[in-house]
């Protein structure tokens, strides 16, 4: 099921914001072995949703070789710094290399391990946590990122309609069914206000509510 019609898809493409050679490279590189990405269009939103808030602290689950964070970074002030994780030696070093040559050293740092127990062990507060585990993982990061979350700050979790999946009755892997918990889970919870996007595979952006109030305004 296709989420955007392909003209609307090239459209948004044709309006992102300018990019650097380096990002076009890390693009290349994810074409070419069919490495999954989050790509310009929902980079372009990342870099919104940073400036928006005025992000100086992101954590992101399953960053892989740094793209997402590349635009995370792009949008928040020189003393803003990004928290990568991966399970990947590889892929860690690899997105090191970028976002080094992006200029961005000293304000990133990759957690090598399984992303959602670096969440649960993690200090915030943070202004963004940033999902994109194994899907299976997704109902998982909900309770953990509000905790760590700061009033105002952003739950944005990528693959939020699972290339439409989510919407098909007939579908019920287990990848798809975490899915929909998950979106069920953000778009309930007290303290989060929720909306999906259907930008190239649906992204889910989940504001913290402040503690003092919230259950009532359910």
């Amino acid at each position: 099921m296709a989420i955007l019609d392909p003209a609307v898809d090239a459209f948004l493409l044709a309006h992102v914001p300018d990019r650097d050679d380096e990002l076009k490279a890390m693009e290349a590189w994810a074409r070419e072995r069919r490495f999954p990405i989050v790509g310009p269009a929902v980079g372009a939103l990342l870099e919104v949703l940073a400036r928006s808030i005025g992000a100086r602290r992101v954590l992101e689950l399953g960053s892989g070789f740094g793209y997402s964070a590349a635009w995370w970074l792009r949008g928040m002030p020189p003393d803003g710094k990004v928290v990568l994780t991966d399970l990947d030696p590889d892929l860690v070093a690899r997105g090191t290399a970028h976002l080094e040559r992006l200029g961005h050293r000293g304000r990133f740092g990759y957690e090598v391990g399984e992303a959602i127990e670096t969440l649960r062990r993690a200090r915030g507060p943070f202004d963004v946590v940033y999902c994109d585990v194994d899907k299976e993982g997704y109902p998982d990061v909900v309770e953990p990122a509000v905790e760590r979350l700061r009033p105002g700050g952003l739950l944005v979790t990528d693959n939020a309609l699972w290339g439409g999946d989510v919407a098909d009755p007939a579908v019920h892997d287990p990848a798809t069914e975490a899915i929909r918990v998950y979106v069920e889970r953000v778009s309930t919870h007290p303290l989060l206000r929720t909306t999906v996007l259907p930008l190239r595979d649906g992204v889910a952006v989940s504001v913290r509510l402040p503690d003092t109030g919230a259950r009532a305004t359910r």
